[in-house]
């Protein structure tokens, strides 16, 4: 329990993470699956080094070092998983959070009052109305509304649902009308999808450049130019040539559709 507590200060910001992840698990306990996952890992992965070093006469001096490597290695990527959680919850949120905001300031003007606002957003469409059933069932629970709201701000993924949320937070504080500062929220929320918009139009231009260039350009006219130069010079070129040539090309390929898809921006149009 010891050493499972200090590991666990080492990382004060888990707790929040954890409940910005939905993952339902206390800070220690986390960390203790985390270790007992990376301990199973690094183990295997020396068991398989020792016989390979028993066999090709490799450092077995050296094992108990790789062991704390490789138990570190896994644990630190274990850790990333709450990040990486977040990470994704994120980009579902963004990409339908002006949707579902709008949603709410269309109820809203319609005279409907907050609590039956948010609790018909909260069955709308989209991965936000989950974030609204959260609040909903808050209030439900005898929560006050603007501490709900505050609370569902703090612990959201998405710093743009977050922006919303504290709007409404903020003018139910202070007495004024919600509708203002949530229109005013959406449109700059608006104008900031529009400027990611355009960033990625011009980002687009530069890697479809690059992959006229390097996937399609030079592939072709360096094969070609190859071929015609080992026929001359009587180069015998082997099936094996091409398929390696293919395996550089598939894998070529692969990295830009990455790039496409991580270049884009989570907006639903």
């Amino acid at each position: 329990m010891g050493l499972i507590s200090a590991v666990t200060n080492q990382y004060p910001g888990l707790k929040k993470e954890l409940r910005m992840a939905r993952i339902n698990l206390r800070p220690e306990e986390f960390i203790r699956k985390s270790l007992k996952g990376a301990l199973f890992m690094g183990l295997s992965a020396t068991v398989l080094l020792f016989f390979y070093f028993d066999r090709t006469g490799g450092p077995l001096i050296m094992l108990p070092v790789i062991l704390f490597g490789l138990v570190y290695m896994f644990f630190q990527f274990n850790m990333i998983k709450a990040k990486a959680a977040v990470i994704k919850k994120q980009k579902d949120i963004d990409k339908d959070v002006l949707f579902a905001g709008r949603y709410l300031l269309v109820k809203l003007n319609s005279g409907q009052p907050l609590v039956t606002a948010l609790s018909d957003a909260s069955k709308s469409y989209g991965v936000a109305s989950n974030y609204f059933k959260e609040i909903v069932k808050d209030i439900e629970l005898g929560k006050p509304i603007e501490k709900a709201l505050a609370d569902e701000s703090e612990y959201s993924p998405s710093p743009r649902f977050r922006k919303i949320l504290f709007q409404i937070s903020n003018a139910l504080r202070i007495g004024i009308d919600v509708t203002n500062f949530l229109e005013s929220t959406l449109n700059e929320i608006a104008d900031e999808q529009l400027i990611e918009i355009n960033r990625y139009g011009k980002k687009l231009n530069s890697v479809t450049l690059f992959y006229m260039l390097l996937a399609v350009v030079v592939p072709s006219l360096g094969l070609t130019i190859f071929t015609v130069v080992a026929t001359l010079a009587g180069i015998t070129v082997n099936m094996t040539f091409f398929l390696v040539i293919l395996l550089f090309l598939t894998i070529l390929q692969s990295i830009f559709l990455i790039v496409y898809k991580s270049i884009r921006p989570n907006i639903n149009i």
